[in-house]
């Protein structure tokens, strides 16, 4: 089994999606509890409105604080989707990102643990 990078530790587990700044927050939960989910060395899961996806998750640094980056392909009311995205640990334990839906839309999110 390969070693998960020491950046992974301070992601690991599940996040709750509280905000994001495309969809009001009663979309969010519209099918399950809107989640942004890091496990092991390199996977996850995001889930919100209809969307669920796994993630393909590299981590590093940006601006000198801890960031993760990852690709994600799933499904949006049965369609299949994918994009891009990225997470750094914000204030007060919050993560904060920002979640691409390839040739549609884009939105900055906040999580906290939970």
């Amino acid at each position: 089994m390969a070693k998960v990078p020491g950046f992974a530790k301070a992601f690991a587990g599940r996040w709750r999606i509280v905000e994001m700044d495309n969809w009001d927050s009663d979309f969010l939960d519209l099918v399950e509890e809107a989640h942004l989910t890091f496990e092991g060395k390199s996977d996850g899961e995001i889930a919100f409105g209809a969307l669920k996806g796994f993630l393909d998750v590299r981590y590093g640094a940006r601006d000198g604080s801890a960031c993760a980056e990852f690709s994600w392909e799933g499904h949006d009311e049965n369609d299949p989707v994918c994009g891009p995205g990225w997470v750094m640990i914000g204030t007060a334990g919050r993560l904060v990102g920002h979640f691409c839906i390839h040739n549609g839309e884009e939105s900055g999110f906040v999580c906290e643990r939970g």
